[in-house]
């Protein structure tokens, strides 16, 4: 077994400050939906990528997989999102074990009320504190991150939907 790449004390410092700031910053903006929508951020999350499709309609499928996220995980903030009357399931005609998600009008103008106190605090606690050079980084550094972590999730993810017994899955935001 090969040596441990043990983090250099610069490193350390970094991925500490990443990880806590990241943290809070998800924490702040979790806390901000909850009390100002009452609405937990995973849920903004899908109303946000319903809200995107053409018919503010997506296959169960293609909204798990646009959430990074597991069909069950997904499965169960719809039927939350569809006791709110923000979301209603369809069956869909061309495949009998499919269904359609489908953003309601009540969910329409659930993310019309919140999105603007979201994105207000997206921005001051994130893009205020930033130049435009630093955004243009952090854009480059997340894609990079994510490009090496979705293959990663994707097959947890597959392997956590086949019924093995995986490391917790981790679901990664496609929008802010």
């Amino acid at each position: 077994m090969s040596e441990p790449r043990w983090l250099s004390e610069d490193e350390q410092c970094v991925w500490r400050d990443f990880s806590q700031a990241a943290a809070l910053l998800q924490a702040h903006l979790e806390g901000q939906l909850q009390h100002d929508s009452g609405m937990p951020h995973t849920y903004y999350e899908v109303l946000v990528a319903l809200s995107e499709a053409d018919g503010r309609r997506l296959r169960m499928s293609e909204l798990a997989e646009a959430r990074g996220s597991s069909r069950s995980r997904l499965s169960h903030a719809v039927a939350r999102l569809e006791g709110k009357g923000w979301v209603r399931r369809e069956s869909c005609p061309t495949d009998k074990r499919g269904a359609w998600a489908v953003l309601t009008d009540a969910g329409f103008a659930a993310l019309e009320t919140a999105a603007p106190g979201h994105v207000e605090a997206v921005r001051e606690s994130l893009f205020d504190r930033l130049t435009p050079e630093q955004a243009q980084q952090l854009g480059e550094i997340s894609s990079a991150i994510l490009g090496g972590l979705r293959p990663q999730c994707a097959a947890a993810i597959a392997a956590e939907e086949a019924g093995e017994f995986v490391a917790p899955v981790v679901e990664l935001p496609k929008s802010g």
